[in-house]
């Protein structure tokens, strides 16, 4: 449990899960359901006062699009001899780098002690490539990154960034002990490390993330398929229960509200913010691609920490490593807008999959997920849909009588 006093009466227990109007709350932590539970009808506390986004087509800024680097056999940390070279793998990381990248980034760093020498050479200068940089720094590396494209240009620039470790990260069937051994370290060492910086001006904060629903339900007890526990990849320590807000109690268009804190990341301080670290410890960020495996060994370090995400398909030949196409088309910023939403208006075509995070230079609007497409033209379709769908939200939001609310 984090940041928020246990109310048992009004949050969802191991057993009581939600029910949405036709979206999927993945970010809120929400399974599926059955029978009905007892539903409330007089609101117990004053409506949440929640500015609505102005959301509206002559208030876009851009749309980016951004490859997620999938590997359905999860994110690669091991260490391999290439030639007279040790190879650190750190990368497959789905869209969960920004999650993940201090705790993958911290057992590449481990590996990286048993080599006999303390230069090491980094490949890559996304999220991933720079917080593995900060983690070999902090055990006494001299650091070289070595890179194809520099923060504002990077594709963890172009993430949505919440805390969502488990993002396109493993194919259903293809976890195993040791994977999961490593995985839930990295979340653990992740998400103590982004907790520490959240507050101080480095472009980590909390914010309250909200899901709309129509309907409260209870699992059933007895046998079945339906009821046999499935083992989460995410440790239970690791979530936050989210807080059910009944009608009356939220401004959203459905009867009820999940809410739950989330970490959000806004990539172009935090980015910016890891570089200069890693600058200031010493670092070095060098311009150069690399074609194939033989180019490292022109480099001087012969410790080399491979953080390429997608570019390992080609440098390394892993075949494993696919795309996943996502866009996130921006709005002009709103100062007073400090809550983000998962889904759209229950029941619309348009809302569903899509979510909103607000950031200092706009607010993201997203929603997709294309499978093996590697074109990085935006999808007018699907910006259509996203955008379209923010609009019917927002503007169905209502806002507490003047002087009857406060926020909760």
């Amino acid at each position: 449990m984090i940041g928020r006093t246990p109310m048992p009466d009004r949050r969802l227990d191991r057993r009581t899960v939600i029910k949405a109007g036709g979206l999927a709350l993945v970010g809120l932590g929400l399974p599926g359901c059955s029978a009905r539970a007892p539903q409330p009808t007089v609101p117990s506390r004053p409506m949440v006062d929640l500015v609505p986004v102005k959301a509206a087509w002559d208030r876009v800024l851009r749309t980016t699009v951004g490859l997620r680097p999938h590997r359905p056999g999860g994110f690669v940390v091991r260490a391999e001899k290439l030639d007279d070279r040790t190879v650190v793998h750190d990368f497959g990381h789905g869209g969960a780098g920004h999650s993940l990248g201090w705790g993958t980034g911290a057992l590449a760093a481990d590996l990286a002690v048993a080599h006999d020498g303390r230069q090491a050479a980094v490949l890559g200068c996304g999220t991933v490539g720079l917080t593995a940089a900060r983690q070999l720094q902090r055990r006494g590396f001299d650091v070289t990154i070595y890179t194809e494209a520099i923060p504002p240009h990077t594709t963890s620039n172009k993430a949505w960034a919440g805390y969502t470790p488990s993002s396109g990260l493993i194919a259903v069937g293809r976890r195993n002990p040791a994977w999961d051994a490593q995985f839930r370290e990295a979340a653990e060492t992740g998400y103590r490390e982004l907790q520490l910086m959240a507050g101080t001006n480095r472009g980590v904060s909390w914010v309250d993330s909200y899901g709309m629903l129509n309907e409260v339900r209870e699992l059933r007890e007895g046998g079945g398929e339906s009821t046999r526990p499935r083992d989460p990849l995410l440790p239970a320590h690791l979530q936050t229960p989210p807080e059910i807000l009944g009608p009356g109690e939220h401004p959203f268009p459905s009867t009820y509200a999940a809410r739950a804190p989330m970490l959000r990341i806004e990539p172009s301080r935090y980015l910016d913010g890891l570089m200069r670290d890693v600058i200031a410890f010493g670092g070095r960020i060098t311009i150069r691609k690399f074609e194939t495996p033989r180019d490292l060994m022109t480099l001087d370090e012969s410790l080399i920490v491979n953080c390429t995400a997608l570019g390992s398909r080609e440098l390394f030949g892993d075949a494993e490593m696919i795309p996943l196409k996502g866009q996130l088309t921006h709005l002009v910023p709103q100062a007073d807008v400090n809550y983000s939403t998962m889904g759209g208006l229950p029941g619309s075509q348009s809302g569903l999959g899509i979510h909103m995070m607000p950031r200092s230079d706009g607010i993201a609007l997203g929603g997709t997920s294309e499978r093996g497409i590697w074109d990085t033209t935006p999808d007018e379709d699907a910006r259509q849909r996203i955008v379209t769908g923010h609009i019917e939200l927002f503007s169905a939001m209502r806002r507490p009588d003047s002087g009857a609310a406060a926020a909760v």
